[in-house]
C-alpha cells in the first residue's frame, strides 16, 4: 500500500540544522565538542565536498558549515552564472548530510566574523589552502585550537563540472 503524501511532514526534520548568523554563537554553544568549522560555497555538491565533510567531521564532535550568501559568491568570479543553486537550496542539501550538524552563512567576503563568534576548536579547509592562507587561522590556534588543511582524495570542483555540462 502506498504512503499518503498528505501526511508527510510540511518542513523537514534537517532544516532544524539552519541557522541564522546572529544565532551561531548560542547554537554553537549547545553543540558537542570539540566543534569544527568550515566553509564555501558548495554549489553543486558532489564527492570531492562530501568526502571532504565527512573527514572534517571526524576531526571533532559536531560540524558547523558557514556557507557563502549568493552576492558573496558573485563576488568571488566564479562565473556569471554562479551560484547555479540558491542559498537556501544549498543549505538544505548541506543541512541533510548526516556529517553536518549546523549550518549558517554569510555575506561578507570572508567567515572571519562566524569564525571568531564561534571560537571553534578545529578550523577546516580543503587541500586547496595552504594552513598559513586560512581566515581565521591565527585566532584559533592562538586559543589553543587546530587548523587543517584537508587533502583531496577526489579531484573534483563544480567549475569543471559545469564545463562538462555546458559541453554536452
Amino acid at each position: 500500500m502506498a504512503a499518503d503524501p498528505s501526511s508527510l511532514p510540511a518542513a523537514p526534520g534537517f532544516e532544524r540544522k539552519f541557522c541564522p548568523p546572529e544565532q551561531v554563537q548560542q547554537r554553537t554553544a549547545q553543540l558537542a565538542a570539540p566543534v569544527v568549522f568550515t566553509n564555501g560555497c558548495f554549489d553543486l555538491l558532489h564527492r570531492g565536498h562530501v568526502t571532504y565533510l565527512w573527514q572534517a567531521r571526524a576531526l571533532g564532535a559536531s560540524l558547523v558549515v558557514a556557507l557563502n550568501s549568493d552576492a558573496s559568491v558573485r563576488r568571488l568570479g566564479k562565473g556569471d552564472d554562479r551560484p547555479v543553486n540558491t542559498l537556501a537550496d544549498r543549505m538544505a542539501v548541506m543541512a541533510a548530510l548526516e556529517c553536518v550538524d549546523l549550518v549558517t552563512w554569510f555575506d561578507a567576503d570572508t567567515p572571519l566574523e562566524l569564525i571568531e563568534a564561534i571560537a571553534p576548536q578545529v578550523l577546516v579547509k580543503g587541500g586547496d589552502w595552504p594552513v598559513d592562507r586560512i581566515v581565521g587561522a591565527a585566532g584559533v590556534t592562538a586559543r589553543g585550537g587546530q587548523v587543517v588543511s584537508i587533502p583531496f582524495i577526489h579531484q573534483r570542483s563544480t567549475t569543471a563540472l559545469l564545463e562538462r555540462i555546458r559541453a554536452l
